[in-house]
C-alpha cells in the first residue's frame, strides 16, 4: 500500500464559510514588550476569498490511506484545520489533522476526554484552493517506524487525560505511539516536522509519513513506542498545562525551527499557570538535535484579545510564521478571535538553561508581571493584524501562511464538527455535526509582510 493515496473526488459541503466580503478600519499599533498598544496609522484588511473544504466521510478517507483501519466513523467527516504550510505552487497547501474527533463529557462530576474514532490515524493533506472549494488532492498518513498508524491516542496514564469511546462509557487503553498533532512545515528536503501537544513533542517525519524521531522533554519517560524516542527538550515542558502542549512550529530560512507552547506552564501549580500571561518559545537546530534557545513571550490581556473574554487561561499562541531571517508572525487567540503581532528573535539563548527552566524557582517566570523589571528578557512585538476587526474571518484560527507580500491565508479548526457534552451524538451514535466547516480565508493587508 502506498503511503500516499490521491482520494476520489468528494461530495462539496453544503454549508459556506464566512461572511460577505467588507472592509473595516483597523488601527494598526505598536505593541511593547508587555502588551502596552499606541495608536499608529489606519489601515483596511479584507478578507478576498473565502473556500471550505469538501466533504469527505471520515471511514472513507482513513480507509483509503490504511485500508480497513476505520470500521465506523459515526458520521464525522474530515477536518484538517490544526495547522496549514505553502507547497510553493499557486492556491496549494499542506494540511493537518490532529488527533481526531474528540470531547468532553461528564460523568459523575469529572470530565472525560472522549474518542468518537478512536482508530483514526492522524494525517497531513495536501489541498488546492478552487473557488470556494477546498479540494483534497493527496494525504499522507503518519505511521511508526514499522508502518503502523500512530493514532491520536493519549500517551501515558500517569501524564494524559484518560480516553474514553465516544459516549464516555467505555474506557479505552493508552497508546504511546499515539500523537495530537499541531503545527507543521515541510523541510527542503522533502521531511515533515510536526509539533504535538502530549509530550509535547517535536516530530520528525519522513516524506512518506513515517516518525523518523520524536524529541521529548527530558526526564519524560516514555516506553514502548514504535519509533526513536529522544529526550531532547528542557525538563520544564513537562508541566504543560493539559491539552496545551507544543501547539506551533515554524521553519526559519537558514533552516532553524521555531515552536511554541499553547499556554503558559502550570508553574509552581495549576492556579499559577491559568492565571499567566507569559508563554515560552524554543529554537531548535535540526542540523544538531537539540534546542539553541529558549524565549519569554507575554500575551497581550485578555480583553484586548477578544473583547468578550475576561478569563486569561483562554488565551492560546496556536500559529508561528516565519517572515524574515529571524523574523516571524506569532498568533495570539481565544476560540473567537485572533491578533498577529511580528516579533524579532534575538541573538543567544535567552532563558535557556536558566533559574527559569528550574521549576524550583519562585516566583516562577509565569508568576511575573513585569518581565523586565524582574530581569526577565522578552520578546518585543508589533501588532499586524487584530482579525477580530475584518469580517469574514471565522473563528478559532489555527493554521497561518504568508502569500505573497501582502497576503494571509488563514485556517480554521472546525473539530470535525462535535461539540463537547452527551448531545454530541444522537440515539443511534451518529454525529450531531455542530455545522462548522474548516475552511481557508485569504486577507489582504494594506502593508507588506515580508521586511
Amino acid at each position: 500500500m502506498s503511503p500516499h493515496v490521491r482520494l476520489p473526488q468528494p461530495l462539496r459541503r453544503s454549508i459556506t464559510l464566512g461572511v460577505p466580503v467588507a472592509c473595516v478600519v483597523a488601527m494598526a499599533v505598536a505593541a511593547t514588550a508587555t502588551g502596552t498598544t499606541t495608536p499608529g496609522k489606519s489601515a483596511q484588511p479584507r478578507v478576498v476569498s473565502s473556500a471550505v473544504l469538501d466533504e469527505i466521510p471520515l471511514a472513507e478517507f482513513s480507509n483509503s490511506l490504511i485500508p480497513g483501519s476505520v470500521d465506523n466513523d459515526r458520521g464525522v467527516h474530515l477536518g484538517a484545520g490544526s495547522d496549514m504550510y505553502p507547497t510553493g505552487k499557486p492556491n496549494e497547501f499542506w494540511a493537518l489533522t490532529d488527533r481526531g474527533p474528540n470531547g468532553l463529557i461528564t460523568v459523575g462530576g469529572v470530565k472525560r476526554r472522549t474518542f468518537a474514532v478512536p482508530e483514526f490515524n492522524p494525517a497531513i493533506v495536501r489541498v488546492r484552493v478552487t473557488g470556494q472549494r477546498v479540494r483534497v488532492l493527496r494525504a499522507i498518513p503518519v505511521t511508526t517506524a514499522s508502518g503502523k498508524p500512530v493514532t491520536g491516542l493519549p500517551n501515558q496514564r500517569s501524564r494524559d487525560e484518560a480516553p474514553f469511546n465516544y459516549n464516555a462509557s467505555v474506557p479505552l487503553a493508552f497508546d504511546p505511539n499515539g500523537l495530537d498533532t499541531e503545527g507543521m512545515v515541510r523541510a527542503e528536503d522533502g521531511t515533515f516536522w510536526l509539533v504535538d501537544e502530549y509530550g509535547p513533542s517535536l516530530v520528525h517525519v519522513s516524506a512518506r509519513g513515517r516518525v523518523l524521531a520524536r524529541y521529548v522533554p527530558e526526564g519524560l519517560n516514555l516506553r514502548g513506542a514504535d519509533y526513536p524516542v529522544v529526550e531532547a527538550l528542557p525538563s520544564i515542558l513537562l508541566q504543560r498545562k493539559q491539552n496545551r502542549g507544543l501547539e506551533a512550529l515554524t521553519l526559519l530560512p537558514g533552516g532553524d525551527l521555531v515552536m511554541a507552547l499553547q499556554s503558559p506552564l502550570l508553574v509552581p501549580d495549576a492556579a499559577a499557570g491559568e492565571a499567566s500571561r507569559n508563554v515560552r518559545l524554543l529554537r531548535f537546530s535540526p542540523e544538531d538535535a537539540e534546542v539553541t534557545a529558549e524565549y519569554s513571550y507575554r500575551f497581550d490581556p485578555v480583553d484586548v484579545v477578544d473583547p468578550a473574554q475576561t478569563d486569561p487561561s483562554e488565551l492560546k499562541l496556536s500559529a508561528l510564521v516565519a517572515v524574515g531571517e529571524n523574523t516571524v508572525l506569532v498568533q495570539e487567540r481565544t476560540d473567537r478571535t485572533s491578533r498577529l503581532h511580528r516579533v524579532r528573535l534575538p541573538e543567544g539563548e535567552g532563558i535557556l538553561g536558566s533559574r527559569w527552566d528550574d521549576p524550583r524557582t519562585s516566583p516562577s517566570l509565569e508568576q511575573i508581571e513585569d518581565l523586565p523589571g524582574a530581569g526577565v528578557p522578552v520578546l518585543a512585538k508589533q501588532l499586524v493584524v487584530d482579525l477580530g476587526k475584518v469580517p469574514g474571518v471565522p473563528g478559532k484560527i489555527e493554521g497561518v501562511a504568508v502569500v505573497g507580500r501582502d497576503t494571509l491565508a488563514l485556517i480554521n479548526d472546525n473539530d470535525f464538527g462535535m461539540t463537547d457534552g452527551p448531545g454530541a451524538f444522537d440515539d443511534r451514535g451518529r454525529l450531531v455535526d455542530s455545522g462548522l466547516n474548516t475552511g481557508i480565508t485569504h486577507v489582504k493587508l494594506p502593508r507588506p509582510l515580508r521586511r
